[in-house]
């Protein structure tokens, strides 16, 4: 099977890395890519939001399988481009892919699916971004209804930061405060059919101790030691099902990659948001620990056929993934900075540990950096506290100037 994939960023690298290792593939082509892409797939240049043009070089490659990765593409109708030309396409439509593109749409389909999920008001002017501050008071919880990267997102005791980022979002959806941890689960769905993978845990403030800004995600890790053994039951149950089948209810039925951001509150879990794709940075170490070769379960939901699917196969190895940043992300990130010590990492540390490369690209013979979110580091072990040891190890061979990453991903979990 020949696979192409669209997008350009760790999850990417994970996706390719993880279809290359696969049998039933005979070659992997990514869209843009970057330069650790390069490594496991063909690259190609390409506008990914360009429909038209992802569906030409899809359709030039002969490709068996379309692999949708980021959310603009998805929300912009890439994959109905796509599939418009023939060619099966693992990625939801762009109507469905509204579940991301606008919270106010993912709430109204949570009230209509029942699925529980924090009170929430969606407003467009200064009057009403008081009145439903005052409401919920502190913490105050504010999203851009639209696309913001993982960055759209301000929680904060602050009421005058509160009120500033809602007014700059122009749409937006303030909800109440949802306690407790939060956890990452995908599925995987061919609009009717929903194959849960495992659940994963992200880290989306910038410095240890979750303090600093929110970010698109500075690491995650996998398994969750800490978990009711019956949560994804219970999300399959109260969640994910229900609005699948309201999906497809409305005939938009939603074909891809449905990710649900939980928190497990004092009440009860509750969906704090919807995404259309595989999260990054929690796709890193899912897919560190699937065992079952993922190009037929992506083919199948792409076709329809995922209830020929058998279930998946897991490795009982812990996983861990680090983010390695630019100097001065998530604001201002710098960029072009030579990135050193890859080698090193692939001679010593491999296979438990490796890169996956974010934003990256090549300047002559070097690499350098090319985005706020350069590298996730990723390692697996018997547990979560021989794969950190592994991960923080490899990451301190690798050497970019002005870095930064967090040195606690996982630690809590690990028991450490």
């Amino acid at each position: 099977m020949k696979v192409l994939v669209i997008g350009g960023g760790a999850r990417e690298h994970a996706l390719c890395r993880s279809l290359s290792l696969d049998p039933d593939v005979t070659a992997v082509h990514c869209a843009p890519g970057n330069a650790g892409i390069g490594e496991v797939a063909q690259l190609h240049p390409v506008d990914a939001l360009d429909g038209a043009a992802v569906a030409r070089l899809a359709t030039e490659l002969a490709a068996e399988l379309v692999v949708v990765g980021p959310e603009a593409p998805l929300v912009a109708g890439v994959a109905d481009a796509v599939r418009s030309a023939g060619i099966p396409c693992f990625g939801p439509s762009r109507e469905a892919a509204e579940l991301e593109g606008s919270k106010a749409f993912a709430k109204d389909v949570m009230a209509a699916a029942g699925v529980p999920t924090g009170r929430s008001y969606v407003c467009t002017t200064p009057e009403e971004i008081d009145e439903a501050l005052d409401a919920f008071g502190a913490p105050y919880v504010v999203k851009d209804d639209g696309l913001a990267a993982g960055k759209g997102v301000v929680v904060t005791h602050d009421l005058a930061a509160a009120r500033e980022h809602a007014l700059a979002c122009g749409r937006v959806v303030i909800e109440e405060f949802l306690d407790g941890p939060e956890v990452s689960l995908f599925a995987i769905t061919d609009g009717e059919t929903v194959l849960p993978l495992t659940p994963a845990q992200d880290f989306k403030r910038a410095l240890d101790g979750d303090e600093g800004p929110n970010t698109g995600g500075m690491g995650a890790y996998s398994p969750l030691p800490w978990a009711d053994p019956k949560l994804v039951d219970e999300v399959m149950a109260t969640v994910l099902q229900p609005t699948v089948d309201e999906m497809h209810r409305r005939g938009t039925p939603f074909a891809g990659l449905l990710y649900a951001g939980l928190a497990i509150t004092s009440r009860g879990v509750r969906v704090i948001e919807f995404n259309a794709r595989f999260g990054d940075p929690e796709t890193q170490v899912v897919l560190a620990r699937l065992r079952t070769p993922l190009a037929s379960v992506l083919l199948n939901a792409a076709q329809g056929s995922l209830d020929l699917e058998p279930p998946l196969r897991w490795r009982e190895d812990a996983a861990v993934t680090v983010v390695v940043a630019s100097h001065n992300y998530p604001d201002t990130p710098r960029t072009g900075d030579p990135i050193e010590g890859l080698d090193e990492v692939a001679d010593k540390d491999a296979p438990h540990a490796y890169v996956l490369h974010a934003g990256t690209k090549h300047a002559g013979d070097a690499i350098v950096s090319a985005g706020g979110r350069v590298l996730s580091v990723t390692a697996t072990g018997k547990d979560l506290a021989q794969a950190r040891e592994r991960v923080y190890k490899a990451v301190a061979r690798i050497r970019l100037d002005g870095s930064q990453h967090r040195t606690d991903i996982a630690r809590k979990a690990a028991g450490e």
